[in-house]
């Protein structure tokens, strides 16, 4: 149990933070929520939402595939040095043969940008099909590009496969329900009021403004647009259960969950299971950003080199902390020094590409120094 305590003058100063873009009219809403020994300890909303607002956790939602992988592990079911092809042999086509698991984990596959989208992704003969089709962009093992969603395309159909239950039932059956969650993927029809609705915030960043912070002055190419962004909109899209990024909750189910990582009292992963996969980095080499990874498996790790903001933790974590944000602004992390957990999530995505990684920095160091 920790020590530590949370100081309510710094939990103020964070809601104001929060409040601020809000009130301003930059963004329609958003949920804080801080955990710590187990219980939440705060659980706020702010703007044109209730404390029931469910948002899109966007790739947010990794870590919650991960973890029903590290059970898969534990369990014998999947090796992480075997190849993907062992349990899915239609995916080594195409030079793929011998990928294996943990570099799927890793973002080292050499597939960042294969396609999948709404034609294919309804069922898993579709899917499957596809992924036989993808081609390498670079040989796998050789270099570091997060996929966005590619490689939880495979990592879910590995659960599938696997335990022969559709990989968003069996994801809630050993992650989010017997932490008392509801359920975050594959969200009936009937199931979806009270989630809100993402808008795109104007304005981008000019290539002067890029070249000035980042030393480049276009963004490297992403499947992640405004296009693919507002398809989560879609109720369609909600059934389905994108597995990289199409989980739905509160700010309060990921700060819950993140307590469960930290304290696992329930017993629902194997500790050693747990610690190599949230403790140890298994992959540092560089983004193209020229930022090592410093990824453990499916989460990233702080580290030690002052670049923690530069994957999304804020400036203010220990090395140990933990997390996985999503696009637009969502942060999740936790602190192993401190006990701290956090999630912020919003439904305003601010397409600057300086603005918003600068809020989510300013958020997430508040947020870290709000446990004492």
């Amino acid at each position: 149990m920790s020590t530590h305590q949370i100081d309510g003058q710094r939990v103020t100063e964070l809601i104001a933070r929060c409040r601020r873009e809000v009130d301003d009219g930059l963004l329609p809403s958003c949920q804080i929520a801080l955990g710590l020994n187990g219980e939440i300890v705060v659980d706020e909303t702010i703007g044109d939402a209730l404390p029931e607002t469910r948002y899109c956790f966007f790739s947010a939602t990794k870590p919650f595939v991960a973890a029903a992988i590290w059970q898969l592990l534990s369990e014998d079911l999947l090796q992480l040095d075997a190849p993907i092809s062992t349990y899915l042999p239609e995916f080594a086509d195409n030079g793929k043969a011998d990928i294996t698991v943990e570099q799927v984990m890793l973002h080292t596959s050499g597939f960042p940008h294969a396609p999948m989208g709404p034609a294919v992704w309804a069922t898993a003969e579709s899917r499957r099909k596809r992924m036989a089709e993808w081609r390498l962009n670079w040989d796998p093992g050789t270099r570091y590009e997060y996929h966005p969603t590619s490689a939880h395309w495979v990592l879910a159909e590995l659960i599938s496969e696997v335990t022969g239950r559709p990989y968003a039932e069996e994801i809630h059956h050993r992650v989010t329900e017997p932490l008392g969650l509801p359920r975050i993927l594959g969200i009936e029809f009937e199931q979806q009021e009270g989630i809100a609705e993402l808008t795109l915030c104007e304005g981008e960043a000019t290539p002067d403004e890029l070249e000035a912070v980042f030393g480049i002055r276009v963004m490297p190419p992403s499947e992640v647009n405004d296009e693919t962004i507002i398809r989560f909109n879609d109720a369609e899209t909600r059934t389905v259960g994108v597995p990289g990024g199409g989980g739905y909750g509160r700010a309060v189910d990921l700060a819950v969950f993140y307590q469960a990582l930290l304290h696992n009292h329930d017993g629902v992963w194997d500790p050693a299971m747990l610690q190599n996969a949230v403790g140890q980095v298994h992959n540092n080499l560089p983004d193209p950003m020229g930022v090592p990874a410093n990824r453990g498996l499916g989460v990233i790790l702080a580290g030690d080199d002052g670049l923690t903001n530069r994957r999304g933790l804020g400036r203010t974590v220990s090395p140990r902390a933990f997390g996985h944000n999503g696009v637009g602004g969502q942060i999740a992390f936790c602190d192993p020094d401190t006990g701290l957990s956090f999630a912020y999530t919003t439904n305003g995505l601010d397409r600057h590409q300086i603005r918003q990684p600068r809020r989510g920095t300013s958020i997430a160091s508040l947020a870290a120094n709000c446990a004492i």
